[in-house]
């Protein structure tokens, strides 16, 4: 597959990210013009009362739903799926996710909080559309057997990541590479392998892989973690980031360089600076974030909550924290 030149990203006119998996419930907290709460999704949706069997469920785990639209034209991209079938299925109709309209799929990593969910997805995809393949983008290093290794010599397995054939029956196109691309209609852009440049931010120290061999090798790095980036006309390019194994700092240098001299207008998604070993690089993070000047940060998943308090100090009301069920709008 062809590298793709990052100056022909289209511009889109529209951005919207409807966050249908992540960690966090939130019905109260106020939100800005910018974003609307689940409470208003799943009342537009059809819900005729506020219940526990209207709402949406939280569980460990991503997927976003993210639309663009640029001179009449509007693409639906979905961006990992969540642990397992269940939260997908139940957020996509309390929401009245259009799943119908979804015409492209991108796997971030091979980590079943982000894949878990993908089989179901694809078939509740092709169900609404009548049978259509959709182009399920993914990179080879991602369908490996992964685990913990703990302190006592012990290992933890890491739940499977569905094989590129699993996805295949279930209805989607496989594209394997591990290359960038451009997908819907250019208008985004889907990372290839993200340099490791900070010093501090190292991935999961503990993670461990099944070799070729079959002897279990250090597979801290995470190196088949992808992002994507949308260029939002007059703003800036916008990064989605779903897990940021690769560290959220490493991640918007190699976005900025790869599109300068155009401006980062903001991220979201995982920031993945929860757990004893990342929060050491919180203050880190916070520094070397300064720089790039971002409007919006929106961190949900596995960000964590001393984080996001750092993160909301540090930057103000730039900050939206990421909730199950809210549809946030950039441009």
């Amino acid at each position: 597959m062809p590298t793709p030149e990052p100056r022909r990203l289209r511009a889109v006119d529209t951005l919207e990210v409807c966050v249908l998996v992540d960690n966090t419930l939130d019905i109260l907290s106020s939100v800005p013009d910018c974003v609307t709460s689940e409470v208003q999704n799943v009342l537009a949706a059809g819900a005729k009362e506020l219940s526990g069997s209207c709402l949406c469920c939280a569980a460990w785990g991503l997927s976003l739903v993210i639309r663009v639209q640029a001179g009449g034209v509007a693409h639906t991209l979905l961006f990992d799926a969540g642990p397992e079938a269940y939260a997908f299925e139940r957020n996509s109709k309390r929401l009245g996710v259009r799943l119908a309209d979804v015409g492209c799929v991108a796997l971030s990593h091979g980590h079943f909080d982000h894949a878990g969910g993908m089989p179901r997805a694809l078939t509740l995809i092709a169900e609404a559309n009548g049978g259509r393949a959709v182009p399920v983008h993914v990179n080879p290093g991602m369908f490996v057997e992964r685990a913990f290794a703990r302190p006592d010599g012990t290992r933890l397995p890491l739940g499977r990541v569905p094989s590129p054939e699993e996805l295949q029956h279930a209805g989607g196109e496989v594209v394997s590479s591990g290359e960038p691309r451009l997908v819907c209609g250019d208008m985004v852009y889907l990372s290839g392998e993200i340099p490791r440049r900070t010093t501090y931010e190292r991935g999961l120290p503990a993670q461990i892989r099944r070799g070729e061999d079959g002897e279990w090798v250090p597979d801290p790095l995470v190196l088949d973690e992808r992002f994507l980036a949308v260029h939002v006309e007059d703003r800036g390019v916008v990064v989605f980031s779903a897990c940021s194994h690769a560290g959220i700092v490493n991640v918007l240098m190699h976005a900025a360089e790869t599109f300068d001299p155009l401006p980062l207008h903001g991220v979201m998604g995982g920031l993945h600076l929860a757990g004893k070993t990342q929060e050491s690089w919180i203050d880190d993070t916070i520094r070397d974030l300064r720089p790039f000047g971002l409007a919006r940060l929106v961190p949900g998943h596995c960000t964590g909550w001393r984080a996001l308090s750092a993160l909301t100090r540090a930057f103000g009301d730039a900050v939206i924290p990421g909730a199950v069920g809210q549809v946030h709008r950039f441009g």
